[in-house]
């Protein structure tokens, strides 16, 4: 693939992965994205998943054409991006390893070795003239590793980002970048906002015409609108209005509650109703509703006098990625000691700027007139703001 007449794609795609990360279901897999920059010296950026260090080396070759790299570029440490290392040093003993000193100290524990001879140790501001092509590296400290750099090239105004701008799937999957992008930021990159924030403050004063991240398709179009989102993500700023309802029930009873307030809340014209079942969804995409949408409701039953283990989960994903500026709402059911409210706020209580809603509501075992009267007026608070009490 020809990115700019001087810069080309040597990754590979991933159909083999079933869990990125041990964790994240990618159904479309995932791309492991390298590039060579041909110029009077050339210089590869990056490494890939060590399943495919054969096929990366073979597509380097044949990118370079009988030329041999001068430089690879190590921008991040996990293995994914780098478990190739090694193998590109025995292929190109002559090539220099141009990395953040943190990441040399990561390759003497992964590899048992810095390379120390062939060391180019680069920090904030530091430069490497290709030729025409220079390359500007910047530090992403947490972006999402701490000895993460980012490098521009001022002739093709290209960011190669690093996992910044990636997302789940293969480049060859046709799927919504988007869902999947914002799925990826807040599993992966989410705790670190404010990190993210000093580097797009970095990134501003650049003249960006293409992102090549590490994962996920090269962006040459329309770059302010993924920036925009990268902006609103890391700031953790509500992406649209919607209302999340994320629940989990036992037997039943907690989930006809929610499908009343999902009926309740389409009746009075709410914009947007997501109901996540935390037993059987995908608990990433539950955690990417939370973030996308600016209103939330939790609604679990008490158990064994804490909260069912589901939601737990999910209130553990929320805070450990500073869930916060939003408005939650909880439901709570319990057959002879509701608790759960309360353990859920109490969990809650790590989050910042949560605004927590008037109208809550108590089961006792199954739905009846009162609670239903308390999900009247709790839909009433959420569409309209109405904390009108009975």
């Amino acid at each position: 693939m020809t990115i700019t007449n001087d810069i080309r794609y040597v990754g590979v795609n991933d159909h083999e992965i079933d869990l990125f990360e041990g964790q994240y279901i990618v159904p479309n897999g995932m791309a492991y994205n390298s590039y060579i920059i041909d110029d009077e010296k050339t210089a590869v950026m990056d490494s890939v998943d060590i399943r495919f260090s054969t096929e990366w080396l073979k597509n380097i070759e044949s990118a370079l054409n009988g030329r041999k790299p001068d430089f690879l570029i190590v921008q991040h440490m996990e293995p994914d991006h780098s478990a190739s290392i090694l193998e590109f040093t025995k292929a190109y003993p002559y090539a220099k390893i141009v990395s953040s000193a943190k990441a040399f100290a990561m390759m003497k524990n992964f590899f048992g070795t810095d390379f120390k001879e062939r060391q180019i140790v680069v920090g904030e501001g530091d430069t490497l003239s290709l030729g025409k092509h220079t390359l500007t590296f910047v530090t992403a400290p947490m972006v999402h590793w701490p000895e993460v750099i980012v490098t521009y090239d001022s002739f093709d105004k290209v960011l190669f980002s690093a996992d910044g701008f990636g997302k789940f799937g293969a480049l060859d999957a046709d799927e919504d970048w988007a869902c999947e992008a914002r799925r990826y930021y807040f599993g992966i990159v989410g705790k670190y906002g404010s990190q993210v924030q000093s580097l797009l403050k970095k990134a501003a004063s650049l003249d960006i015409q293409k992102i090549c991240p590490l994962h996920g398709p090269i962006l040459s179009e329309n770059l302010r609108y993924y920036i925009d989102l990268y902006d609103k993500w890391s700031s953790y700023t509500p992406e649209e209005e919607g209302i999340v309802i994320a629940y989990t029930s036992v037997y039943g009873n907690t989930k006809r509650a929610v499908l009343y307030l999902a009926e309740k809340l389409k009746e009075l014209g709410a914009k947007k109703v997501v109901i996540n079942d935390l037993a059987r969804c995908d608990m990433a995409e539950a955690v990417e509703d939370a973030f996308r949408y600016n209103k939330l409701v939790l609604a679990t039953t008490t158990y064994n006098a804490d909260i069912f283990p589901f939601m737990r989960e999910f209130i553990d994903h929320l805070t450990e990625r500073n869930y916060q500026n939003r408005k939650v709402a909880l439901i709570e059911n319990g057959s002879w000691a509701p608790l759960a409210a309360k353990v859920m706020k109490e969990e809650l209580s790590k989050c910042k700027n949560l605004e927590f809603a008037k109208n809550n509501v108590k089961i006792l075992s199954a739905l009846d007139e009162n609670s239903r009267k308390e999900i009247d007026l709790l839909a009433q608070e959420l569409v309209y703001g109405l904390t009108i009490e009975f």
